[in-house]
């Protein structure tokens, strides 16, 4: 009866483990799951503590802002040119010439209008000069003598030693002499005007720029420029502009040239524009009048800038300033901090700055950079900032 009863006695052993490990296992699958469900729980009540608007500030751009207002905006036009003495005078040979003596002046010197810049070996014209003032004594003479015989026949003439015939002879000896005398001088005065114009003067008062003679050297009229003067000192400069930009210079505007290797600045103002355009380049001069400064060196290049005129508009920087095929246009900020475009026309550029014609009022929040990953009605958050006058 044992032997029958041992097989049913394992088989129900087998089923009661097979029962408590399923238990077990539910078991631990419930903690594991309780475990989930408070952690997932906890991470929710943390989340809810959280502000959600705090969350989605850190999430919004800064941008930079300014209130650009309006204000006088000058119109520049800029060119470049090289500096020249505004009237040069070439000063040369304006007698027979002869060998150069002296040079008494050098490049650089401020002359006087008649000073003598260099002399010319005149000792032959010397001569006939002396020459020339002693036929004058001579002649003078010659017109004392004539004059005391006909003042003696005058007095002889009553008493009627001296006939009228006699007398008439005398006066015409005496008007002889005297003619005689005239011309004597005005051959001593020709030999003096020319023995003058061996020497080299200038013409007018001004500053040498140039000398192209030596002592020793030998000249004629022939000879060419010896000198170059400026005169009196005054400078230009000469600058190249466009056709278009030349329409728009007017004599009298007021300039600023800048010579190339300096940062120092001249005022002047046009006094002359080309009538013509250079059919090659399609550009023409503008001439700028400057006054004298030994730092302005003829021949020199140098950069202007023309002040054409002005206007009243908003400036801004060019970074503020976008452009799509719809045109130009900037970001600007409304009561609620969001972003609106606003079509612009703009005007002049400058290193300053863009002014703008249209569009703007002056008292907008624009946006000046970031514009381009900017959208309309995108919240920002705005850093406000002063634009440089």
């Amino acid at each position: 009866m044992l032997g029958r009863d041992e097989p049913l006695a394992l088989e129900h052993e087998g089923e009661t483990r097979s029962r408590r490990r399923w238990w077990v296992i539910g078991a631990v699958v419930a903690v594991v799951a309780a475990l989930g469900l408070w952690a997932l729980l906890g991470s929710g009540g943390e989340s809810a503590k959280a502000p959600p608007v705090q969350g989605g500030a850190r999430q919004l751009p800064t941008v930079t802002v300014a209130v650009p207002g309006r204000q006088n905006i000058e119109r520049v036009i800029s060119g470049t040119g090289s500096l020249a003495a505004r009237r040069e005078m070439p000063v040369g040979v304006a007698g027979e010439g002869g060998m150069v003596t002296r040079v008494l002046v050098e490049p650089g010197d401020w002359v006087s209008a008649g000073q003598v810049l260099a002399t010319v070996d005149r000792s032959v014209q010397s001569q006939t000069a002396q020459s020339q003032a002693a036929s004058v004594r001579v002649a003078q003479a010659d017109l004392s003598l004539a004059q005391a015989e006909l003042e003696r026949a005058q007095a002889l003439v009553g008493r009627g030693f001296i006939s009228k015939a006699d007398l008439d002879r005398k006066t015409a000896t005496r008007d002889a002499a005297a003619a005689r005398v005239r011309v004597a001088q005005a051959q001593l005065s020709e030999t003096s005007a020319r023995n003058r114009r061996l020497d080299i003067r200038s013409p007018s008062a001004g500053l040498v720029l140039t000398r192209q003679v030596e002592p020793g050297q030998i000249i004629s009229a022939g000879s060419g420029t010896l000198f170059r003067v400026a005169k009196d000192g005054q400078f230009e400069m000469r600058a190249q502009l466009s056709e278009a930009d030349l329409q728009r210079v007017k004599v009298g505007e007021r300039a600023e040239v800048t010579p190339v290797g300096t940062d120092q600045n001249f005022s002047g103002e046009v006094w002359q524009v080309s009538p013509v355009i250079d059919p090659q380049t399609r550009q023409g001069i503008a001439r700028i009048a400057l006054g004298f400064d030994r730092a302005l060196r003829p021949g020199g290049f140098a950069s202007a800038r023309i002040v054409t005129g002005g206007q009243v508009a908003p400036l801004l920087p060019q970074s503020a300033v976008q452009s799509d095929n719809k045109g130009n246009f900037v970001y600007i900020l409304n009561g609620k901090d969001e972003t609106v475009r606003r079509g612009i026309t703009t005007g002049d550029v400058s290193d300053t700055g863009v002014a703008i014609v249209q569009g703007l009022t002056g008292t907008e929040r624009v946006v000046l950079t970031a514009g381009a990953f900017l959208n309309p009605g995108q919240k920002v958050v705005p850093n406000l900032t002063t634009l440089k006058r």
